[in-house]
């Protein structure tokens, strides 16, 4: 029987095991501690060096010579797939939770944090993905046409970009769960999925992942698997696109479209449909007094590039970068060419 101190470190590990997978470059024990925080874990410097010590005795991680940090091993990249699954159930939905929660973005003065996927293209295919995913921002299949790029080594929000990699932010359809949560308004975040569309109107969900029930983030899993079809929505009207599913209380209806409109404003948004109160939405029921929202997915783009046959890794929700530092697409597309 293994003991609550046991499975107390073990959990830990698993978290600092998740910290590092998620980073291009090796971290330090001062960072890792900063980072454990976004996961609810409280550890000091030290206590992280300590587990450290542990973790590359156990071959899941190794330091580097000359320099203060620790690598995630292939070992640890196995332990951390598959142990505790039971603690990573839910984990996108708590994810989901506290980037709203730290998005700061003024509505009227146009500033502060935004919530982004970060994608990585290899570099030598950056271009041709780009012009891939001009045929999605141009029609307006994207949450905001305000993207950033970084380049091997530079940062975007507080994700390193890999060597032979540039990234690419997009912003991501949190930022109106983030600015209904600053206004005041509960929202529910029930699912992602593929929506099915046909003359460019929304019919039905063909495909879908409960947050509550998720591991990973959905949008990365349907790119991977090539179940979507923005060329084809691009084309002629119909195809398959990223798209999650939000709920709110039907009191707040009139104030939840102030707020969307407010945030079409900065070229911010999102908001494919919203429902009537109690009215179910492309066949998806809301409860009594609610009202349902199909948001777009922010990586719609980025699959019409992955589509395409570019080679794309995805860090959905990953995190958030200032207004400021966001640019248009097409202005990204002029600096390349």
């Amino acid at each position: 029987m293994i003991s609550r101190d046991s499975h107390d470190v073990e959990r830990k590990v698993i978290s600092i095991l998740r910290v590092l997978s998620e980073s291009p470059q090796p971290l330090g024990a001062r960072v890792i501690a900063r980072h454990l925080k976004d996961y609810g874990v409280e550890l000091g410097e030290r206590a992280v060096r300590y587990h450290l010590k542990i973790m590359d005795e156990r071959g899941l991680t190794r330091p580097l010579q000359r320099r203060d940090g620790r690598e995630i091993t292939p070992m640890g990249v196995e332990e951390l797939n598959n142990a505790l699954v039971v603690d990573k159930v839910g984990f996108v939905l708590e994810k989901i939770e506290l980037l709203a929660f730290r998005t700061s973005f003024d509505l009227e003065e146009r500033c502060g944090l935004v919530p982004v996927n970060v994608s990585f293209f290899p570099k030598e295919r950056f271009t041709a993905a780009l012009k891939a995913m001009d045929k999605a921002f141009s029609p307006g299949l994207c949450v905001s046409d305000l993207v950033a790029v970084a380049s091997e080594g530079e940062k975007l929000g507080d994700i390193f970009v890999p060597e032979g990699r540039i990234g690419l932010a997009t912003v991501c359809s949190l930022i109106i769960n983030g600015s209904l949560f600053k206004a005041g308004i509960p929202i529910d975040s029930r699912f992602g999925g593929v929506l099915q569309m046909r003359d460019k109107q929304p019919i039905r969900f063909v495909d879908l992942i409960y947050y509550s029930g998720s591991t990973v983030d959905p949008s990365e899993v349907f790119i991977k698997a090539r179940m979507t079809d923005v060329q084809g929505v691009i084309k002629n009207g119909a195809g398959k696109v990223l798209a999650n599913f939000r709920e709110l209380p039907a009191q707040c209806h009139s104030l939840a479209e102030e707020v969307v409109n407010g945030l079409k404003k900065s070229d911010l948004g999102g908001l494919i449909v919203m429902g009537n109160p109690s009215e179910a939405v492309c066949g998806i029921d809301v409860g009594l007094n609610r009202v349902g929202m199909i948001l777009l997915g922010g990586l719609t783009p980025v699959a019409a590039a992955s589509e395409a046959g570019i080679e794309v890794d995805n860090l959905a929700m990953s995190t958030l970068i200032e207004y400021e530092e966001l640019k248009k697409f097409k202005e990204v597309i002029v600096s390349k060419k």
